[in-house]
């Protein structure tokens, strides 16, 4: 690894200071290094909400589709239930010769 010859000045405030000279020895790290592996680990909040609203997108699509497939299998049930209440209201003799029971 090239060793670190490069400075950048960051301004903060003398709380933020603290707090991160304080993060760094938690850590058991330089500032230096806590600081160069925060900007390399940095994501912009615009990525992190575009990859969340992606997920949401995928998610509600496959809801749907599912809601979808649901619905089908009600109204097929709902369907079948009404034939079957209309053949029990017109009585045996319309009921189809497969489903009829013989004596």
């Amino acid at each position: 690894m090239n060793a670190a010859v490069e400075r950048i000045v960051v301004q903060t405030t003398r709380q933020e200071k603290r707090a991160i000279f304080a993060k760094a020895k938690r850590l058991n790290m330089t500032v230096s290094e806590l600081m160069r592996s925060g900007a390399a680990q940095y994501l912009p909040a615009d990525a992190d909400l575009i990859a969340l609203a992606e997920a949401a997108q995928a998610s509600a699509v496959r809801s749907m589709q599912a809601m979808d497939a649901a619905f089908a299998r009600v109204a097929a049930s709902n369907a079948r239930i009404a034939a079957m209440e209309a053949a029990a209201v017109a009585g045996p003799e319309s009921t189809p010769l497969r489903s009829r029971k013989t004596p």
